[in-house]
C-alpha cells in the first residue's frame, strides 16, 4: 500500500507539470548511483568534481525523472522503496515504501502506468502513474530486466534475462500477451521512433537484435560489441547511443537504416548514458572502474573520469540532452 503522505506529496508534484520548463537550474547538477555501495554521488557538471556522497538504500540500481522532469525518482531495488530527490539540487524531498524489488522502472508515454520490473523476485508490477496503487502483479520468470513501451501506451516490452525472452504486457487487460526467444541475457531494451523495432541489447553475446514488435519476428543482428547492454537517444531524432559492457565501446546506431554509424572507445565496463544538452559530450558509469567517464564526441575522446562509488550504474544529467520522441 502507499502511504498517506505519498498521495499528499503526488498530488503537489502532477500540477507542477504546467510550471517545470519555468524552473531554472540552480547548479549542473549530475546524479550518479552507486549500486555496490549503497551511495549517491552528486557531481557539479561544469567543473566536473563530485560535491557529495551520501547514503541512499539498498542497491540503487536505476533512476528516472518524474514526467514533470522536476523530480528524480531512485529505485532502491533491495530496499524496496522508491526515492524522490529534487533534481536540481539532489535532496531527498520523499520516500514511498513497500515498492517491492523496484530494479527497473519506467512510466507509460501517456502517464497511466508507472511499471517496475522485479529482477529478483521474478515478477514485473503495474502501478497507477497517478499515485502509486498497485494494480497488477504479474509472473515474468526469469529475471525481468528492462522495459520499452510502445507510442500508444498499449503495451510494455520487458526483457527476461535468465531465459533469454521477450515478453510483452497489454497494458489495458494488465495480462501477458505474448513471450518469445531472443538471444542470450538480454538487457537493455529501445523503441525506434517509427514505433516499428524494438532494439534488445544481447548482453550474453555482441550484437543488438532487432525485433518487429507486431509480426514477432527477428529482422536483424546488428554487431556492435560484446557485453551489449544499455541505449539512449543521441537526441536529432534518428540516431541512438549504445552501450558494450565486455568490449569496451560505445556505437551510435542509425534507427531507420539499422546499421552503426560510428563506435567509440569507453573505458571501464561502459552502462548507463546520458547526453549533455548542447550533444557534444556522453556521459556514462564505467561500471568496472568506479567512475564516471565523459566522452568528447567530436574528437572520440574520454576527456574526464570522476571517481565515485562501488559499480556505478545510473546516472542522470540535470541538463540534459533531448530525450527519445516518437514520429
Amino acid at each position: 500500500m502507499v502511504p498517506c503522505e505519498c498521495k499528499t506529496f503526488m498530488s503537489t508534484l502532477l500540477p507542477a507539470l504546467l510550471l517545470a520548463a519555468a524552473l531554472p537550474l540552480s547548479a549542473q547538477l549530475v546524479v550518479v548511483l552507486n549500486s555496490g555501495d549503497e551511495m549517491i554521488s552528486l557531481i557539479d557538471q561544469k567543473t566536473r568534481k563530485e560535491t557529495k556522497r551520501f547514503r541512499i538504500g539498498k542497491e540503487p540500481h536505476h533512476l528516472m525523472a518524474t514526467p514533470d522532469d522536476k523530480y528524480l525518482i531512485v529505485a532502491n531495488a533491495a530496499s524496496n522503496e522508491l526515492v524522490f530527490l529534487d533534481r536540481t539540487s539532489g535532496e531527498i524531498k520523499n520516500r514511498i515504501k513497500d515498492i517491492a524489488d523496484p530494479y527497473q522502472i519506467g512510466f507509460s508515454p501517456d502517464g497511466q502506468y508507472f511499471v517496475s520490473c522485479s529482477l529478483r523476485l521474478h515478477r514485473v508490477d503495474i502501478y497507477s502513474g497517478k499515485d502509486f496503487k498497485l494494480l497488477k502483479r504479474l509472473r515474468a520468470a526469469k529475471t525481468p530486466s528492462h522495459l520499452a513501451y510502445d507510442k500508444s501506451s498499449s503495451f510494455v516490452f520487458i526483457t527476461l534475462q535468465d531465459t533469454n525472452e521477450l515478453m510483452a504486457i497489454d497494458l489495458k487487460s494488465q495480462k501477458e500477451a505474448w513471450r518469445m526467444p531472443i538471444g542470450s541475457l538480454p538487457s537493455g531494451i529501445w523503441m525506434t521512433p517509427d514505433d516499428k523495432h524494438l532494439l534488445i541489447g544481447i548482453m550474453g553475446r555482441d550484437y543488438v537484435e532487432v525485433i518487429d514488435w507486431r509480426t514477432r519476428k527477428q529482422v536483424k543482428k546488428i554487431v556492435t560489441g560484446k557485453g551489449a547492454h544499455n541505449f539512449i537517444s543521441a537526441g536529432d531524432g534518428r540516431h541512438v547511443y549504445q552501450s558494450n559492457r565486455v568490449d569496451a565501446v560505445i556505437t551510435k546506431i542509425d534507427q531507420d537504416t539499422l546499421t552503426v554509424v560510428d563506435r567509440y572507445q569507453a573505458p571501464g565496463g561502459p552502462d548507463c548514458m546520458e547526453l549533455s544538452a548542447d550533444k557534444k559530450e556522453l556521459w556514462f558509469t564505467s561500471r568496472f572502474a568506479r567512475k564516471v567517464s565523459i566522452l568528447d564526441l567530436a574528437s572520440k575522446k574520454i576527456v574526464h573520469q570522476i571517481p565515485v562509488g562501488k559499480s556505478p550504474h545510473g546516472i542522470y544529467l540535470a541538463n540534459h540532452g533531448p530525450r527519445q520522441s516518437f514520429r
